[in-house]
């Protein structure tokens, strides 16, 4: 009877699994797709000018891959580069003058913000310090990148000619990141695959949906949606600053749009699971609203959606229950297929899809991790700074 009833359980819950999975496939934006690039587009008549603000902190291992591929774009307009070397003891500051003066192109400002104040998390006191320096000159719009991203030399081009042509205030693309290492190529693609289940792409750009989202390292923003919505002081304390600043832009009344990057990499390597369980830990419980009921329901939901299709199953050939197989098994066929195209676009084997439940088991880890590391007083941490904090600006979305 025991035994019985085990069984029938796990067909009740593959059920569910497998319900979850069509709602996914279906209702959620179709997230899984990966055909949100930059939107149609045309040349301005008329360039206008950007200030290009890069925080960096102890980034010379990047920056001879990255820094060289701004001050090499091909702009019509007037564009200027603005580093901001963020407290870093491994003379990124240096580096990046002595990498201008080599490569030349877009004109060079170093600056240096001093430690931050109570109350700004990451690189957010930088960011504010170079669209001080930025706002100088007047540009009409501000690319805020990361120093660890390297652009084609089209890149600039295409995201005003976006914002232009669309009429967005806010344009962003997901960099494609590095995929080289074993855990890099396990991790990785899913790290993406997951954030657009989150925030599906197509969501972003619609008038009227709460849904709202931006990828840090690249965010091409009009300056005077930056001075509208307080930039970066309204999101001082966030520690997922891309979504609290499309959140600040599309609440007030700006337009956005969030796609997959087309000429715009990562060159940072995480070749250990330590580099990549850091990266996601850090703001995992953030995303929470470090709220234990949502860890809860985020394990469970994990779970059941992820690593229940494997088992019903096993316990399907196990048992000889064809239900709890069929229902597992049309389970695990759906997360197999939704998975493919975000694999295809990483440039990976189809079949690394059939792991991606071993993938979500280490998310879910990394997960509580994080909420482990906020109850032990640690906080998110970035760059050898610790805040210690509750993300309030995140808080409040």
């Amino acid at each position: 009877m025991g035994q019985t009833a085990r069984v029938s359980a796990i067909v009740w819950i593959a059920a569910a699994s497998l319900a979850a999975w069509l709602w996914l496939l279906l209702c959620q934006g179709f997230f899984w797709r990966t055909d949100v690039r930059l939107p149609p587009r045309a040349d301005p008549g008329d360039w206008p000018s950007v200030g290009v603000v890069v925080p960096a902190r102890d980034e010379a291992a990047v920056l001879p891959q990255s820094l060289p591929s701004l001050l090499a774009q091909d702009y019509p307009g007037h564009a200027e580069v603005f580093l901001v070397d963020d407290g870093s003891t491994d003379g990124t500051g240096e580096l990046a003058r002595e990498l201008a003066k080599r490569h030349g192109g877009l004109p060079l400002t170093v600056g240096s913000p001093g430690e931050p104040p109570a109350g700004w998390t990451g690189k957010l006191w930088a960011v504010r310090h170079g669209i001080g320096l930025a706002r100088a000159g007047a540009p009409e719009y501000l690319l805020l990148t990361d120093a660890d991203i390297a652009h084609a030399p089209d890149s600039l081009r295409n995201l005003v000619s976006a914002a232009r042509t669309g009429g967005f205030d806010l344009v962003s693309q997901m960099a494609r990141l590095r995929v080289e290492s074993v855990w890099e190529r396990l991790v990785v693609p899913a790290f993406v695959y997951f954030f657009a289940q989150l925030y599906p792409f197509r969501r972003i750009a619609v008038r009227g949906s709460r849904t709202a989202a931006a990828a840090g390292g690249c965010v091409l923003l009009r300056a005077d949606a930056a001075e509208r919505t307080r930039i970066p002081d309204a999101i001082s304390q966030a520690v997922i600053d891309d979504v609290a600043l499309a959140r600040a832009v599309k609440d007030s009344g700006g337009r956005i749009w969030l796609g997959l990057a087309e000429g715009v990499d990562s060159v940072r390597p995480y070749p250990r699971l330590h580099d990549l369980w850091r990266m996601v830990s850090r703001s995992a419980y953030a995303q929470l609203r470090h709220s234990p009921l949502l860890l809860a329901g985020t394990v469970l939901g994990l779970g059941v959606v992820y690593l229940v299709p494997s088992v019903a199953l096993i316990v399907g050939v196990v048992t000889g229950n064809t239900v709890a197989l069929v229902l597992g098994g049309l389970a695990k066929a759906v997360m197999t297929v939704t998975y493919a195209p975000m694999l295809h676009y990483y440039r990976q084997p189809p079949w690394l899809a059939l792991l991606l439940p071993v993938t979500a088991s280490l998310y879910l880890l990394m997960t509580v991790d994080s909420a482990v590391q906020h109850y032990r007083g640690r906080g998110a941490a970035w760059k050898g700074r610790t805040y210690a904090r509750p993300d309030a600006a995140f808080d409040e979305q």
